[in-house]
């Protein structure tokens, strides 16, 4: 890998970026390729760990404990908020409301209704043909006349109380104090503020066209020469700086970590791909040759060995036992060799079956 290849350059650079990118890249490489190291091995140590605690934690512990958490939640809450109301709704109120509608059925069917029937006809019928009787008669030959003297009265005793007092309080009160009012402010507007309001509009155009006016002139011919003369150089000079700042200092330091950080990656790539070949190589091929060719060789004899000597501890455990003991008795081969599914020993089979026609041949 090229080291010392640089990313190609504007066509205007000069002496000055090459003089600011060697140290530049030198301070690169030595900050930025510690940091994406250690960017690095956080980043696998991460996924490492993701991969075999927190995933499985979380398949295997977490999620089932969340699952039956939530079905034991859902049951309380159904034992606590649900059922309870359900069954006092199923098992009480419904047939407490069935109960309640059938007696209250029957006593409208059997009381209220006749009770009802027999109030309308016998009583209120009559009743109330009465009272029409009366309350015609009443209101042509009674009422009638009353009230058309009652509204004369209401109408005299309104007009005096409500409407005569006014009339007049108008007429020879206030309809006079108007008109006296109205002269006294005509003349006070006449002789007073018109000359006032004059002598203001003077006072007002003369501050204005000898004091505001050439203050305003004043200070907008200082705020356009501040920014002709000051503003406007100052900021086309940052301008200027920041453009050379930025072409000569920034891209080439901005190219330079660029670089810097894929060179990083590339040694990186280059270091870890090493490792794990060195780690093979000096670790994983030896061990599985040390597994095939010595461990698995020594495991087969150490079981051999094993084999041989349980079988040799129970040969001689079955010795010292006959030597202390006697040999237990032995029941015969004949006994013991019985037919599947017989009882008949294997010595005692019966001959074969001969047929007629062979018995006789």
């Amino acid at each position: 890998m090229d080291m010392d290849k640089r990313p190609p350059a504007g066509g205007g650079d000069g002496c000055l970026v090459g003089v600011i990118r060697i140290p530049v890249k030198i301070v690169a490489v030595l900050v930025v390729l510690p940091v994406r190291v250690v960017w690095e091995l956080l980043v696998a140590a991460g996924r490492a760990v993701h991969r075999h605690l927190l995933g499985p934690l979380y398949a295997h512990v977490l999620e089932p404990l969340l699952r039956g958490l939530g079905l034991v939640l859902a049951v309380l809450l159904k034992l606590v908020l649900v059922w309870p109301w359900v069954g006092l709704w199923r098992y009480l109120l419904v047939p407490v409301g069935r109960c309640l509608a059938r007696g209250w059925r029957g006593l409208y069917d059997r009381v209220l209704a006749p009770a009802g029937r027999f109030l309308s006809l016998r009583v209120l019928r009559p009743l109330g043909a009465a009272l029409a009787w009366l309350g015609r008669g009443g209101m042509r030959y009674l009422l009638a006349p009353l009230g058309r003297g009652v509204t004369v009265i209401a109408w005299a005793l309104g007009m005096t109380l409500f409407v005569w007092p006014w009339v007049a309080l108008w007429r020879h009160v206030l309809a006079p104090l108007g008109r006296g009012t109205a002269l006294l402010a005509a003349a006070a507007y006449r002789y007073v503020l018109t000359p006032v309001g004059h002598g203001l509009v003077w006072l007002l155009v003369a501050v204005f066209r000898y004091l505001l006016r050439p203050v305003a002139l004043g200070f907008a011919w200082l705020v356009v020469a501040l920014y002709r003369y000051l503003l406007r150089p100052l900021g086309l000079a940052l301008g200027w700086l920041a453009g050379i700042l930025y072409r000569y200092v920034l891209t080439p330091v901005g190219q330079v970590l660029v670089w810097a950080w894929h060179v990083a990656g590339r040694i990186l790539g280059f270091l870890w791909r090493g490792l794990k070949r060195a780690g093979w190589a000096l670790v994983g091929w030896p061990a599985s040759r040390v597994y095939r060719y010595v461990l698995t060789p020594a495991g087969h004899a150490a079981r051999e060995v094993w084999r041989t000597a349980r079988t040799a501890v129970r040969e001689a455990r079955a010795t010292v036992r006959r030597a202390l003991f006697g040999t237990p008795p032995v029941e015969p081969a004949r006994s013991r060799a019985r037919t599947l599914g017989s009882t008949t020993a294997a010595g005692n089979t019966p001959a074969p079956e001969i047929s007629l026609p062979e018995r006789q041949g």
